[in-house]
């Protein structure tokens, strides 16, 4: 078993019990999400089963504590760090009230702390200034945004891949009880086997997203 070091009472984010589960192992009895085990996963909608290798985990335990201790909050740290200057602190003014209609809006991402997957699959995180509608409860999408994200998926990543590109991306957005950063709208994307040019494409930063 995983040297379990870490105290889960200190976690500086709440812990699932998959979490709780993955910091007793060790990263030789990890066993990596595949490109089929995740479609199921975002199929059946149990997001709560994603996990990250017990090492990044606790990596990203300890790192979120040390951000959280100098910048607050993660939201302070995100709009320091890796969200566009344009965008100032929320709320928002974004030019469009509709996710995703104006690219100045979002911002494409790869995610720092990728969950625990097989080799040839990148974790891409997009984010917004829009507010995407949810449903209350545990805070899942309305069948309305469902659509609006599956129709920027298609129109950005997928169309971009040609014949076949629906087989190479997946998406899904965490109930909002399972977000880590829940002051920032954001959509996870999973593509798989993608060349590094084009990974490069879609994540780098454009002229809207700077202050002018």
């Amino acid at each position: 078993m995983g040297d379990n070091s870490v105290v889960v009472e200190d976690s500086p984010f709440p812990l699932t019990d998959v979490d709780k589960w993955v910091l007793s192992q060790t990263d030789d009895e990890y066993a990596y999400h595949t490109w089929e085990d995740l479609r199921s996963i975002i199929q059946n909608n149990n997001l709560s089963v994603l996990k990250r290798k017990p090492s990044d985990l606790r990596r990203y335990m300890k790192w979120t504590a040390e951000t959280k201790a100098e910048y607050g909050n993660m939201t302070n740290y995100l709009l320091a760090h890796r969200l566009p200057k344009a965008w100032g602190s929320p709320p928002f003014s974004p030019v469009s009230e509709t996710p995703f209609a104006d690219p100045s809006d979002y911002r494409v991402l790869l995610n720092d702390w990728p969950y625990g997957f097989v080799p040839g699959i990148v974790h891409i995180v997009v984010w917004t200034r829009t507010t995407i509608p949810t449903a209350s409860g545990a805070g899942d999408m309305t069948p309305e945004s469902r659509k609006l994200v599956a129709d920027f998926v298609k129109r950005f990543f997928v169309d971009r891949l040609g014949p076949g590109g629906e087989d190479r991306v997946m998406w899904f957005k965490n109930w909002v009880a399972l977000q880590s950063v829940r002051a920032l709208e954001h959509v996870h994307v999973l593509v798989k086997d993608i060349d590094a040019a084009v990974i490069g494409e879609w994540t780098k930063e454009r002229e809207w997203h700077r202050l002018q």
